[in-house]
């Protein structure tokens, strides 16, 4: 039978996919894709656990696509740009396409429990700023990763 319901049982026994990012030692989580073990394709929906000291991601941007995150317990700090903002439980941060680059650090002593939401579209573009890198993804083909300054950007002729 197809999964539509996880119930919360289930969910608290899970022991979660531990993930590091390829381009941020420090940026540690266990992660529970809800999402998937229910089948959704075009969205992902993540419970993630952040242990103190460590960051969720690299410092990043989606030029197409939207993620939101819902704190659910724990302390830390959302970088957006150049601003730090405090957060904890309740608290909801929405990061829009083309939006600043983001990331959220635990600050705290405990645990940071979130919700994340994003958008699974079958290309996007992204920008990782502190590491002078961009990413482009699309659907069937290797991710490529690029130095910023070596992107050429030609200018094609007129469309009728």
């Amino acid at each position: 039978m197809d999964t539509y319901v996880l119930k919360q049982a289930d969910i608290d026994a899970m022991e979660g996919l531990s993930k590091q990012h390829f381009l941020n030692p420090n940026a540690r989580r266990i992660n529970k894709s809800l999402g998937d073990l229910t089948g959704l394709k075009a969205i992902g929906f993540h419970i993630i656990e952040v242990q103190a000291g460590y960051e969720t991601t690299e410092f990043h941007r989606h030029y197409h696509e939207e993620e939101c995150v819902y704190v659910l317990a724990g302390t830390g700090c959302a970088v957006i740009g150049d601003e730090r903002v405090d957060i904890g439980p309740g608290d909801f941060i929405g990061y829009r396409a083309g939006g600043l680059a983001h990331t959220i650090e635990n600050t705290g002593e405990d645990t940071l429990r979130c919700i994340v939401v994003g958008q699974r579209l079958d290309h996007d573009v992204g920008d990782y700023p502190r590491k002078a890198k961009r990413i482009y993804r699309n659907k069937g083909l290797p991710w490529n990763l690029v130095d910023l300054d070596a992107i050429d950007e030609p200018v094609a002729g007129k469309k009728r």
